[in-house]
Formats: C-alpha cells, sequence, structure tokens
C-alpha cells in the first residue's frame, strides 16, 4: 500500500509583528539596560509570535533592536530582512509618534491608508506597537509618550520588487499587516495590493487604469497608452480581483491587457487564470478559431494555445485576437455589472505585440 504524505505549509510573521517585537526589545532595553533575547508578540489574529532577537544597540536614552523577518512557507520579496526599531522618550508632543528611518517608505500620494508625508506604516502595525508600549510602561515604568523610528536595511532594494513605486510610496517598504501573520501562498496578499492600486488611481482622479497579466503586455499597453505608472495594475491572473473591485469603486476606463491563453479563459468566463485554477476549453476555442478560417479539429485537439497561435496565418491570427477579445471583454463587463466602467481588450503575443482589441 502506497501512503501518501502530506507537508503543512508553514505561515510566517508580517512586517508589523516584526516591527512590534522590535519595539518590545528596544523598549525593554533602553528602560532597563538589558535587551532580551527573544520576545513574545500577540498578532491582531490571536497567535503568538515568539520571535529571537537579532540585534541591539544602547545608547544615552535610546536603544535600538532588530528582528529578523520569517515569512514562513510564502514566496515573501521581504523574507529574511532586517526589522529594526529605535526607541526613546519623546520631547514636545504625547503619545507615539513614528519616524521613517532608513528603508522605510513615505507616503507620496493619495488614496492610501496613511497620509501623504507619513512613513508607510500601516494603521494596524501602528496600533499594535502603541499597545506595546502601553503595556511595557505599565510594566516597567517606563515612559508612555515614545518615538518609535523603523527601519529595514536594504528596504530600498526590496520595495523595487513590491508595489511601493506604482503606488507613490517612495524609499523603502512598507509595513503591513492586519493578522500579524503570513499565509503561505496566499492569494490575499497580491489582490489588496490591486485594491490599494486602485484606490490611489481613483483619490490622484485618473480615469483609464491598464490591468495586466505580465511584463509584456503592460508593456504593449504602455506603448499604446501615455499613462503615469500609478495607472498600471499588475494584476497577474487575479483579473476578478481588479474588477469586482472596481465594481464598487469604478474607474472611467479599464484595459485588460494580456497573452492569447489567459484572454481566451477570460472569455470563457474564468476570472483566475492561474493555470491551476483554470483550463482552456478547446472546444470552444475550435468553433471560435473556426470563425476565421482555421481548422476546427486541429484547434480541438491543439495541446496549447500557443500551438494554436502558431498554426494561424497572420490575418487569421488578428481576426482570431479580436474575436477572443470580443468574448473576454463580454466576461469583463458581465465582471463589472452595472459600474460607469468602459472596458477594453487587449490580446498581446509573446513578442510583446499587440495582436486584436475589443472595447474601448
Amino acid at each position: 500500500m502506497t501512503k501518501t504524505l502530506t507537508t503543512k505549509l508553514r505561515f510566517g510573521w508580517t512586517t508589523g509583528t516584526c516591527a512590534t517585537a522590535a519595539v518590545n526589545a528596544a523598549y525593554t532595553a533602553m528602560v532597563t539596560g538589558e535587551c532580551p533575547k527573544n520576545v513574545t508578540v500577540v498578532t491582531p489574529s490571536g497567535k503568538q509570535a515568539d520571535l529571537a532577537v537579532a540585534m541591539v544597540e544602547l545608547g544615552t536614552g535610546w536603544a535600538k533592536a532588530g528582528i529578523i523577518k520569517d515569512a514562513g512557507d510564502d514566496p515573501d520579496v521581504t523574507h529574511g530582512a532586517m526589522i529594526c526599531a529605535t526607541v526613546s522618550p519623546s520631547t514636545g508632543h504625547n503619545g507615539i509618534r513614528f519616524l521613517r528611518g532608513d528603508g522605510v517608505g513615505i507616503v507620496t500620494k493619495a488614496g492610501l491608508p496613511v497620509e501623504v508625508g507619513e512613513p508607510a506604516i500601516n494603521p494596524v502595525p501602528r496600533q499594535m506597537m502603541t499597545d506595546m508600549v502601553a503595556a511595557l510602561a505599565e510594566t516597567l515604568q517606563g515612559p508612555q509618550h515614545i518615538d518609535i523610528e523603523i527601519s529595514v536595511p536594504d528596504g530600498a532594494v526590496i520595495a523595487q520588487k513590491t508595489w511601493n513605486p506604482r503606488l507613490g510610496i517612495e524609499g523603502g517598504i512598507s509595513i503591513l499587516g492586519t493578522s500579524g501573520i503570513v499565509r503561505p501562498f496566499s492569494c490575499a496578499a497580491w489582490i489588496a495590493s490591486i485594491h490599494r492600486g486602485v484606490d490611489v488611481a481613483r483619490a490622484n482622479g485618473l480615469q483609464h487604469v491598464i490591468g495586466s497579466t505580465g511584463n509584456s503586455s503592460e508593456n504593449a499597453a504602455k506603448a499604446r497608452y501615455d499613462l503615469p505608472d500609478i495607472a498600471l495594475m499588475d494584476m497577474g491572473d487575479f483579473v476578478g480581483g481588479l474588477l469586482k473591485y472596481m465594481r464598487r469603486n469604478p474607474v472611467p476606463k479599464v484595459t485588460i491587457a494580456g497573452g492569447f491563453a489567459k484572454m481566451v479563459k477570460l472569455g470563457q468566463g474564468a476570472t483566475d487564470l492561474h493555470s491551476a485554477r483554470s483550463q482552456v476549453d478547446f472546444v470552444a476555442l475550435a468553433a471560435l478559431a473556426a470563425q476565421v478560417g482555421l481548422d476546427a479539429d486541429l484547434v480541438r485537439s491543439a495541446n496549447s494555445v500557443l500551438q494554436v497561435v502558431d498554426m494561424a496565418t497572420a490575418e487569421q491570427r488578428r481576426r482570431l485576437a479580436d474575436v477572443i477579445a470580443s468574448a473576454a471583454r463580454m466576461t469583463a463587463v458581465k465582471t463589472l455589472r452595472d459600474a460607469p466602467v468602459v472596458v477594453e481588450i487587449m490580446v498581446v503575443g509573446r513578442d510583446g505585440t499587440c495582436w486584436g482589441t475589443a472595447g474601448g
């Protein structure tokens, strides 16, 4: 008998949880003169994070501590980053003041949950750190009015692999997290980034945004339209995540740009275009291909959409792309329901050529 082994994926900790742990260690060191080797943070989801302190520095009236972020089995670009907190008694104001250190971004555009000009430290991590200081101040009889500077060595480099530059967050990463934990291989973070992208576009009065499935399709759309970076949504496979959010938060026009295969799937009703979650119906594709003169039997027996594209002449390819775009647009419009959004579809070849469009 064959035994099937399954491995449970390991969740990790958000940058917000790591920053709170760093505040715990730094505040304790500032008040007592000694830094613990490990600290504990209870996340908003109720999970307890027991984290090792990776570095500590003590000065006159201040302390700094660092925590290495462990994202678990999630492919997070901030995995392994050092999240540091420097704490010191504040002067001239009450409560907690959050300061931006090296590698943490600053918000430059409206539409995010943090005001323009503020460090990119989201509300939930701010509350976690505030609550941590309040608890420690009571336990250790330390100051309640504190400056907290969050820094991330190499954060500016890491940020280039995130949505931050397009969201108007400059100079580093964001300190994020609502539950305090990173769920492995979750789609939620990507979809949340798409939503924030729409929020920023709306807050800045943009009339047109582009949702692309990858670099080639994005470049093709950029060549067609002169739009700012904040109009560009790297939606990946999550076209449904973009369109459903725009149903409630409309932008006047959206261009959906993607390759032949993904637009075929969108035209067939799929709004999650990942290969593991949706497949091309080649029988249905054959019916479309027959309209432009392709052999339906050959299309039905094809192994991939690329094979179908390759068997077409240039003229057939253009006509097929237009037919595919029209079908994809119907799905997109249906997903948006009655939202006041004009939808355009661009079907883009592997070489970056726009072969067909519909709408707009």
